[in-house]
């Protein structure tokens, strides 16, 4: 369960902006269970590289959030903070209400296990078939024969796959063995799904795919939460989008773009090149 860290390592060199928020977040308004919450998180690395700074958000039951921002604006740091591959300086991190704290090392396994992951370079098991490959996360769980073969047939269905179910990864295309990866995370059912840049090595065709199943999978009541480059997809699905900048939490929109647009007077201010916004805004 790597994903690489080096894109989520930053100085901060600049002020950041204060949180800007056009309309008020889903997870707020909604008022339901938090399925993700972040209180106050940093994550520093050694020598002083800063992966997220104070970062306070939460996301509820049923919610589809994008997670957007530069190459180290953090993204991926939230990522690997859930599935627990890193731990926070400071500040708390629940998931389903269990503080990651408080879960020891031999238990992080047990753990990973209810949470579905999907990564930009899929992750397949090469020498396993795409009917093993989803298996095997059912076998890990300790599911039994019987629940496999029930199981794994009406995940390749749901996902378009069950015509490829004998086939190898390396007989597959990119949008196929990113459905194979999909899943093998969904196939267990999980309360929260997280996709780490899923469309990022597809096409923009096959991207929509991926994207109209991902929303398929949080219609029927897995939280979805995507850390993505995808602007175009952003923008077409508008979901929440919450936007870091320098590990830290920037904005937060209920159906946001992937960018705010900017205003005459911020981009003459970006453009003299000291990365701050003007004051007021």
């Amino acid at each position: 369960m790597a994903i690489s860290d080096s894109k989520d390592r930053s100085r901060r060199s600049a002020a950041v902006a204060p949180v800007t928020r056009s309309s008020k977040p889903a997870g707020a308004a909604s008022g339901g269970q938090p399925v993700v919450e972040f209180r106050g998180v940093s994550k520093h690395y050694d020598g002083g590289d800063v992966g997220l700074d104070q970062a306070t958000f939460s996301v509820v039951r049923g919610e589809f959030v994008f997670l957007v921002g530069s190459t180290g604006s953090g993204k991926s740091t939230v990522m690997r903070l859930l599935i627990k591959e890193l731990d926070a300086t400071e500040g708390t991190i629940r998931v389903a209400g269990h503080d990651l704290e408080e879960i020891a090392r031999k238990r992080v396994p047990y753990y990973r296990r209810n949470i579905g992951v999907v990564f930009q370079d899929f992750k397949l098991l090469p020498n396993r078939t795409v009917y093993d490959n989803v298996a095997y996360a059912l076998q890990v769980t300790g599911s039994s024969r019987k629940e496999i073969r029930n199981k794994v047939p009406d995940i390749l269905r749901m996902t378009g796959l069950s015509t490829k179910l004998h086939n190898y990864p390396d007989q597959l295309s990119g949008g196929e063995q990113q459905r194979v990866s999909i899943a093998r995370a969904f196939v267990n059912h999980p309360p929260l799904l997280l996709a780490d840049e899923p469309t990022g090595n597809l096409d923009p065709e096959t991207s929509i795919d991926i994207m109209r199943l991902l929303y398929r999978i949080n219609r029927a009541g897995t939280t979805v939460l995507v850390a993505t480059h995808d602007q175009a997809m952003v923008d077409k699905m508008r979901r929440r989008v919450i936007e870091l900048s320098r590990g830290r939490i920037v904005r937060d929109e209920a159906t946001g773009l992937y960018a705010r647009d900017e205003t005459t007077r911020e981009f003459a201010h970006r453009m003299r090149g000291d990365g701050t916004r003007p004051p007021g805004v």
